[in-house]
Order: structure tokens, then C-alpha cells, then sequence
């Protein structure tokens, strides 16, 4: 399996930090948050990383990763993702450096300290989503669950304003050479973006779908308030200045 980071965009949400730089190399702690990224690959025995970066500081991420042998990566390369079209868009960029092979793809600006790993590792093929329950789901991608079988997803809405659940799809998905397929298929939002939903929806629809909770801390780092409480929880797992990290995220 080969992993692949998206970390475009421009973060408005985190203006005006990200006029100087790309959020995704904001720090968390000591590290930027793109290395946590990093780690969830890696911690999935994931080490041939394609990252996809955008916008007017997209040269910043090689003087930060270089070629990645010093992050324990065997094989990185770069995809440029031109504008603003959406997370399915850029995923789609890494359709040649997939060659055929399932992907582990990573939002960059999601931080986690779950492992991922077996449900990686187990993938055999269609698509696997992780959900985790959340207080107030309106702001993500939501499950909505069959009514007579709720383990059964039946499709996901994008940021309802009233939610059929409280489950959100986390910006981790592993993904079959199919993806790029629907990619292909999909139609621009009304925000003018290839939705990374609909994708999910084709996968759904097609019956190929399966999910696992979350078991662990899930933030989206593109927020102030989720970018404090990385840097908050990091900090603390570091041990009051010891040296020492939790094992899940990271040296």
C-alpha cells in the first residue's frame, strides 16, 4: 500500500498565520503538523508517501521534508494540486504515483493519536472510512446508518445543518484503484469543489464500503481552537519537559 498526505489549500481559516506560510507546516509542539501526518503512515507501516501541496507556499514543504529519509520514509514525492478544487481533486493528482495500489490517505491537517494500522493492514479492497463520534457533527461529513441495521452506513452528508447522527468521517480513508474512477465521475459542489463525500457516496452506493470507529483523539488542526489543543495535548505527552511522547505520536 502507498500513503499519500494532502496538504493544499490556502487555511483562511487560520489567517492570518497562513499568509506567511502553508498550514500544514504550522508547529505542534516542536514538530510541524504535517510530520504527525507523517507518523500515521508510518505507524501503518506506510513508507512510499506521495504529499500534495498547493498554493503560493507549496516550495516550503521540500526544505521542511527534503526527501524524507531522515522521517524514516523510504520513497516520497511531491503532486501539485493547481487551485482550489477540492479534496477528491487533489486526491486525484496521486493517480499515477498510486500505479494501480491501494491508497492511505491522509488530510494533513488532521491529528490523531489512534493507529490506524490494522485496519490497513487488513485492507483487501473497496474503500474503509473512520468515524468518530462528535458533540456537534455539523461542520463534517456525517454517517447517516441504515435504520434497521445501524452498523450498516447507507451514505454520508456533507456538513448538515441537521445531522441524522453524531458520527463525522475522519480525513483518513483508505482507498482502491476505483477512487480515481469516481473521481472522474463526480460533479463540482456548489462551492465549485470535487467533494472527497461523493467519492464515498459512489463507494456506498456500489456496496463497497466498510468503517471502524476511531479509537483515540481526532482534531482538525485547520481551526485555531483545534490547532491549541494539538499543541496542547502534545505538549503534556511530552512528560513537563522530559523528552518523553506518547508512542502514538510519534519520537
Amino acid at each position: 500500500m502507498k500513503g499519500v498526505i494532502l496538504a493544499g489549500g490556502l487555511g483562511t481559516r487560520l489567517y492570518p498565520l497562513t499568509k506567511a506560510t502553508n498550514k500544514h507546516l504550522l508547529p505542534v509542539y516542536d514538530r510541524c503538523m504535517v510530520h504527525y501526518a507523517i507518523d500515521n503512515l508510518l505507524r501503518a507501516d506506510v513508507d512510499d508517501i506521495m504529499v500534495v501541496v498547493g498554493g503560493p507556499h507549496a516550495g516550503d514543504f521540500i526544505r521542511v521534508l527534503g526527501n524524507g529519509k531522515d522521517l524514516g520514509i523510504a520513497h516520497l514525492e511531491y503532486g501539485y494540486q493547481e487551485g482550489e478544487g477540492g479534496i477528491a481533486e487533489a486526491l486525484g493528482v496521486a493517480e499515477d504515483f498510486a500505479d494501480g495500489r491501494p491508497l492511505f490517505v491522509v488530510l494533513g491537517d488532521n491529528f490523531t493519536d489512534a493507529d490506524l494500522g490494522s485496519a490497513v493492514r487488513g485492507f483487501k479492497e473497496g474503500a474503509h472510512i473512520f468515524l468518530k463520534q462528535v458533540p456537534d457533527p455539523r461542520d463534517y461529513g456525517v454517517a447517516v446508518f441504515d435504520a434497521g441495521d445501524s452498523s450498516r452506513v447507507v451514505g454520508i452528508e456533507e456538513k448538515p445543518k441537521e445531522p441524522k447522527s453524531n458520527y463525522a468521517v475522519a480525513g483518513f480513508y483508505i482507498y482502491d484503484r476505483q477512487a480515481f474512477e469516481y473521481i472522474r465521475e463526480s460533479e463540482p459542489s456548489a462551492r465549485g469543489e470535487l467533494e472527497i463525500t461523493e467519492v464515498n457516496n459512489f463507494y456506498i452506493r456500489d456496496g463497497r464500503m466498510s468503517w471502524s470507529e476511531l479509537d483515540g483523539t481526532w482534531l482538525d488542526c485547520g481551526s485555531f481552537e483545534g490547532l491549541f489543543e494539538a499543541n496542547r495535548i502534545v505538549a503534556e505527552a511530552r512528560g513537563a519537559g522530559e523528552g518523553r511522547l506518547h508512542p502514538r505520536l510519534g519520537p
